[in-house]
């Protein structure tokens, strides 16, 4: 046997092993069944909005969330924003006893998310009672542009999420708000607009299919991940997690992941739904989403950390150990299938350069089948999400768009790899410091100005 078919048989079985793990979260998203609505009443609901620099999106945000939640305590946290965030939010909160203003100032301030929400958290636990019941407080995180369903705090309270008293946190679907938005990038011309609406649209499916089925058997395992919007958590659960210190989320990049784990490490387990969901942007730029996925990347790397806690513990199944190895190894294996899977065509080429009777003679001896079933399942494990999506979430996209949605899928996965390369990099480097990824309200306003209504000015009246 040659090395180019040991190449090619090692990569069809690694890709065959990875087949029939997408084949298994294609049977889970679609054999899923809604859940049953609770009281929304039999809990009290707090919302943490951590906010810097989001003058574009937040007053928006607070007028969506007072009227689709009245019952809603509504906490942003303003992590010295250096715009006219804060003027916005006091001029809500002196109108409306439901808002609360957290104020960070540097050097404490610009830190973190995680740091900002356990101001958040702080705040929430000052104002609460001594005998408050905190199992049935309830705090959910929104981004500064997240506009979760109005049918959230029924869902939540229903007997599969917060319903269940072993539930400690949940998740809910996450949406992109503005995949259907047509000329997004104004004055750019047909190419650019159609390549961010593909992109927005590509980040929906990965959304609403892969990452809901990967979720959905998650919960068979008992290993559901928390994401950065559209989390909701019981304060106990919270105060457990941070026994006595005031800060259950840490510092890490992908603090969502980390706070996940820190109540599964608590003997919580988390819950998933897809029958409420929360919209957010998805970016229209590529360099944009680059960096992003690379601040996910390289957090995933940075909780690799907690693999030996996690392994100790006995609140974990076999079936979670492996989960969730498997997900902080991901990184790691994206770094050596770059290395692995262009193997058999590098050689390919390579002989057929030096040795070409040899490498025709190995197309017609079945090469060119095993080549074949390779690149299938190359593409094929990516592009079938497209046709899910279509089915589960877009019947009315049409076959020609459904197959563009496809092919731009499989381009959208192999940009994993460059991502893993990219946080392994800053990783070793000890780079941790990360801009603040810019709304696309912003980034239309700096090409068109006029494009983009600005915020009715005002001032601050009073700090909650």
């Amino acid at each position: 046997m040659n090395v180019l078919e040991v190449c090619i048989i090692l990569s069809l079985v690694f890709g065959f092993g990875f087949l029939c793990y997408v084949v298994a979260l294609v049977a889970a998203l679609l054999r899923h069944r809604p859940g049953t609505a609770g009281d929304p009443a039999a809990f009290e609901w707090h919302v943490l909005i951590p906010c810097r620099d989001e003058e574009a999106v937040i007053g928006a945000t607070l007028e969506y969330l007072r009227d689709a939640f009245p019952c809603a305590h509504l906490w942003v946290i303003d992590d010295a924003s250096a715009d006219r965030t804060a003027d916005i939010v006091e001029a809500a909160a002196g109108s409306d006893v439901r808002v609360h203003v957290v104020r960070r100032v540097v050097p404490q301030a610009r830190t973190g998310k995680g740091d900002a929400l356990n101001a958040g958290y702080q705040a929430i636990c000052a104002s609460l009672p001594a005998d408050a019941d905190r199992e049935r407080v309830l705090l959910c995180v929104v981004d500064a542009d997240g506009r979760p369903s109005r049918n959230l705090l029924e869902v939540c309270a229903g007997p599969e999420v917060f319903g269940n008293p072993r539930i400690g946190a949940g998740q809910v679907e996450v949406r992109m708000s503005n995949r259907d938005q047509r000329d997004p990038l104004r004055g750019r011309g047909p190419v650019a607009n159609a390549s961010a609406m593909l992109l927005a649209r590509l980040q929906d499916v990965e959304f609403r299919c892969p990452i809901s089925a990967m979720q959905m058997l998650r919960a068979r395992s008992a290993t559901v991940n928390l994401g950065g919007n559209g989390q909701v958590a019981r304060l106990a659960a919270l105060n457990e997690v941070a026994a006595g210190t005031d800060r259950p989320w840490g510092n890490a990049l992908l603090e969502d992941y980390e706070i996940g784990l820190r109540l599964m490490l608590a003997g919580r387990r988390i819950a998933y739904t897809t029958d409420a969901w929360v919209d957010q942007e998805a970016l229209w730029s590529l360099r944009s989403l680059l960096v992003q996925r690379t601040r996910w990347a390289q957090g995933s790397m940075q909780c690799l950390g907690y693999l030996p806690r996690v392994w100790a513990s006995r609140h974990f199944s076999n079936a979670g150990l492996l989960e969730v190895t498997y997900f902080m190894a991901q990184p790691w294996l994206q770094i050596l299938g770059t290395l692995a899977y262009p193997a058999p065509l590098i050689v390919l080429f390579a002989n057929a350069a030096r040795y070409p009777q040899f490498t025709v003679q190995f197309l017609r001896d079945g090469g060119a089948a095993m080549l074949g079933l390779y690149l299938l399942i190359g593409i094929g494990e990516f592009a079938v999400w497209a046709w899910v999506y279509r089915r589960r979430c877009a019947p009315g996209l049409s076959r020609r768009h459904t197959a563009a949605i496809g092919i731009g899928l499989t381009v959208y996965a192999w940009l994993s790899y460059v991502i893993a390369w990219r946080a392994l990099g800053r990783l070793v480097t000890r780079r941790s410091s990360w801009p603040k990824t810019r709304r696309n309200a912003e980034m239309a306003a700096s090409v068109a100005p006029d494009a983009v209504p600005a915020q009715p000015a005002v001032r601050a009246t009073a700090v909650h």
